[in-house]
């Protein structure tokens, strides 16, 4: 009974779903029909669907720029379109950025600064066009199976996925919106990431200002894309506004080059990276290898055909064309080229008669210097110059290959001048000279022109007491312009630093001034070597170099010259054992305390006899020390020269105790391959006598009662000039922490883990000057003279420091990172100082030894 009910109920539902569908479809039919004016219905003709609109109708209210990638720009709202035509799809491009303008509180944001390189293709997805930026730091043998799985765990990167906004099928033709690509950070990232452990009220940018950010012009040619973006990064309050070269720190313009180049068709010959000489390098990872080194490092180089390829020296096809910026001195352009064209001496060596060219801006060209088709010598005069000259190049990542370069000078660096800010770091050692910080990796931040305006400084200050005359004056700028511009020029075509280059000549030689007229004072222009200053200045010869050195035009060759075989380039590669070709890089220098260690890779050093060097430019800057007050006292004129001097000479005699101090347990480096003619072991350490040469002159020119005295009546003239309120106070001479920021330098390196581990694990292979030998010669040197007698103050200081510095071996924060063997030898000494310092000598005497013994049983104390 009941079962008959759910079928009622079913049959009855389902019929009145039929009725109520086929009413619905009759009323639709009936509102499809329409009566005419005559009163006869017809059917309702169908919606009509929406007509996609073509390129021609988006572009058509803007301005056409032609090229790589045509530019439509609005010229209403300044809105960017952009064409990729279907022969662009899956093909790579080179997109490259650089600064054309920003400022140097924000760090890497400095004009001609290069922001780097990468490989960008462009693929399509649907209805979308995307930029996709390669990985190309691993190789993969295409005859390997293991090619196969080439992308495994290797991620490329999707920077712009966007829509097609019209399709030209009949021409090939997508546009697309393309503000993304250049309004906002796509291709590259222009702020610099915050620094660790940096200030929290130190200046720094805003954020990315999507309606200020603007396209400040487009360069558009057949090869390339270059589009000058100047972002603005706003913040509505800040707690530093930056320098007085920032007009508002909550608004601050980067102005910057994006460009998307065509990937370079040629025959350009791939070279690999040799230790044995210094090119910059693209590090590759070659994958499928079970060699130990799996490197195929890429060089860097430029494209150089000959054009006459069976010509022993041939003209090349196209050569390395440099232009000297219009804003150039007038005065300094024929140095400038002249400095330019000496790297022609080299490219001779390798086949290549004049490889390089130098031309001049016009004053009425209409292109910029920041424009990549052109390299360009440039100039500038900043409120806050963050280097002296600067020499980037950008190159294509999968080759290595040098697309474009780049210099830039800074005016400032071939002055006198001392830039305001820095007078009060002066004053208090505050590492005077040296660079700002940069985001930049090491490697690729040269610092020459900071060195080099200190060294012209000091050469100047030499030739003013001795002559004064305007000749040599400009014989020192001359020079010292031409070895930077051959510097910068040099790593332009791929050479990166050579800091072991100074050993070419001995001093005699340095001092024969017929000798060394004409010649490089070094191995390498690629060096920091001091400018050659003798200590007797009747024999003063050349300051600077001249001409490339004889490693510079080994190395060309290496890079350029082209090889009938391998063994050819072999051959010239096993000529690295020759004396004129020795090499070390930044990444082996010793200008940081226990941070490498062969003494011989230095900067601000000359000479193959360093020690020698070093006792001649501190007895000179004594010498000078002497008379500076009556040399450089001007009557009507403040004493700002003579405060300026007055630590120049100073700073020089500390740099001069810090290249003494690395051929304590120093280690020589030869990185001959094995069973190389000419090849030595690859560690050799300093030897004793030239370990213990090193101590005595620390003993006497760093560490001695008298090792900085100066004339008394100096001090009451190192006067600041006052300019208005910004002075800062209180505005006398630091001369106690000047003094003693020095001796520390040099303390650092001495006592450094690093340093001391090397001199005990080198007693294994061949060091003779043992770690407890060293470590009481040391102890002697800093207490022995007085200890037992008065100790003046700077004395004081030194020994208080140093104290401090043994107690902090034992117990400090880095003291695990000391040998057993040099804390046993912390505690022997602080006991021997212990036992030294009696109660004798005056006053003041007796209470510092009161003091080192308080300090030192305290920290025995806690050792316990």
């Amino acid at each position: 009974m009941r079962h008959t009910k759910l079928h009622a109920v079913r049959y009855a539902y389902i019929a009145w779903a039929l009725f109520a569908l086929l009413s619905f479809q009759n009323i639709e039919s009936q509102n499809k029909k329409k009566k005419n004016k005559k009163g006869d219905t017809t059917e309702a003709p169908a919606r009509p669907t929406k007509k996609e609109k073509t390129i021609v109708e988006l572009v058509k209210s803007s301005k056409t720029i032609e090229g790589l990638f045509p530019i439509y720009q609005d010229t209403i709202t300044g809105s960017l379109q952009m064409i990729i035509s279907d022969n662009q799809i899956d093909k790579e491009f080179i997109c490259f950025s650089q600064i054309a303008d920003g400022v140097v509180d924000a760090g890497r944001t400095i004009r001609g600064s290069y922001l780097g390189s990468k490989v960008v293709k462009i693929e399509k997805y649907f209805n979308k066009i995307e930029f996709v930026a390669q990985n190309t730091s691993f190789y993969f043998d295409p005859k390997n199976p293991l090619s196969k799985s080439k992308e495994a765990n290797i991620t490329n990167a999707n920077l712009a996925s966007l829509q097609i906004e019209a399709h030209d099928k009949k021409n090939g033709l997508y546009l697309i919106k393309a503000d993304e690509l250049f309004l906002n950070e796509t291709f590259t990232q222009v702020k610099s990431p915050g620094s660790p452990g940096k200030s929290p009220t130190a200046f720094k940018l805003g954020s990315l200002n999507k309606s200020k950010t603007k396209i400040n012009s487009i360069k558009n040619y057949s090869e390339n894309t270059n589009i000058e973006v100047e972002y603005v990064y706003s913040s509505p309050a800040v707690l530093n506004n930056g320098s007085n070269a920032i007009a508002d720190g909550r608004n601050v313009s980067i102005k910057v080059f994006q460009s998307l180049m065509a990937m370079p068709e040629n025959n350009y010959e791939v070279r690999y990276d040799d230790p044995r000489v210094g090119y910059f390098i693209t590090q590759v990872d070659d994958k499928t290898t079970t060699k130990s080194i799996a490197y195929r490092d890429l060089i860097h180089r430029w494209h150089l055909e000959k054009k006459d390829p069976n010509a022993a020296i041939s003209e090349p096809v196209e050569p390395i064309t440099w232009w000297i910026e219009n804003s150039t001195p007038l005065e300094w352009r024929e140095t400038i080229t002249n400095a330019v064209l000496q790297w022609n001496v080299a490219f001779e060596k390798a086949g290549f008669k004049n490889a390089i060219a130098v031309k001049v801006q016009p004053d009425d060209a209409t292109w910029d210097a920041g424009d990549i088709k052109y390299n360009v010598l440039r100039w500038t005069s900043s409120p806050k110059p963050p280097f002296g000259g600067y020499g980037p190049s950008f190159v294509n990542p999968k080759t290595g290959q040098i697309l474009g370069a780049d210099i830039m000078l800074e005016f400032a660096h071939f002055t006198n001048r001392v830039f305001y800010d820095k007078v009060y770091s002066l004053a208090t050692l505050d590492t005077p000279f040296e660079a700002p910080e940069h985001n930049e990796p090491n490697h690729m931040h040269c610092t020459l022109g900071h060195k080099l305006q200190e060294e012209v400084m000091f050469a100047s200050a030499a030739a003013a007491a001795y002559t004064n005359s305007d000749f040599e004056m400009d014989r020192i700028k001359k020079e010292s312009m031409t070895a930077l511009i051959m510097h910068e020029i040099g790593h332009t075509l791929g050479l990166n630093h050579n800091m072991k280059a100074s050993q070419l000549f001995s001093p005699e030689q340095l001092n024969d001034a017929e000798f060394i007229e004409g010649k490089c004072l070094t191995a390498s222009v690629m060096d920091y070597a001091a400018l050659n200053i003798t200590k007797d200045r009747s024999k003063q010869g050349q300051y600077d170099d001249v001409t490339v050195g004889p490693y510079d035009i080994w190395a060309i060759q290496l890079g350029y010259q082209p090889f009938a075989s391998e063994a050819e380039h072999q051959a010239l590669l096993n000529e690295s054992t020759k004396p004129e070709h020795i090499f070390g890089n930044d990444a082996d220098d010793m200008r940081a305390p226990g941070k490498a260690i062969d003494p011989r890779v230095n900067v601000s050093d000359q000479s193959n006899d360093q020690i020698t060097w070093s006792i001649d430019r501190i007895e000179l800057s004594n010498n000078l020390m002497k008379d500076v007050k009556t040399k450089f006292t001007k009557s009507g004129e403040s004493y700002e020269e003579l405060r300026r001097v007055y630590y120049l000479l100073s700073s020089q005699k500390a740099t001069a105790g810090n290249t003494i101090s690395r051929f304590i347990g120093g280690v020589y480096v030869d990185r001959a391959m094995a069973g190389q003619e000419g090849g030595t072991q690859s560690y050799t350490p300093v030897s004793l006598k030239d370990q213990k040469r090193a101590m005595a002159a620390l003993s006497k020119y760093v560490f001695a009662p008298n090792a900085f005295d100066a004339p008394n009546d100096l001090y009451n003239y190192l006067a600041i000039q006052r300019r208005g309120f910004n002075f800062k106070t209180p505005e006398d001479p630091k001369i106690h922490n000047q003094v003693l920021t020095y001796q520390k330098n040099v303390l650092n390196h001495l006592l450094h883990y690093n340093t001391l581990q090397r001199i005990s694990d080198s007693e294994l292979y061949g060091n003779e000057y043992q770690l407890a030998s060293f470590m009481t010669d040391l102890n002697n040197a800093i207490f022995k003279a007085d200890i037992y007698g008065n100790v003046n103050s700077f004395r004081q200081n030194l020994q208080l420091e140093y104290t401090h510095m043994l107690i902090g071996m034992l117990t400090g924060k880095q003291s695990g990172s000391y040998t057993s063997n040099a804390k046993s030898m912390a505690l022997y000494n602080l006991k021997k100082i212990k036992a030294m310092a009696g109660i004798s000598g005056d006053v003041a005497s007796i209470a510092h030894k009161q003091h080192l013994r308080t300090l030192i049983d305290n920290a025995l104390e806690e050792v316990k």
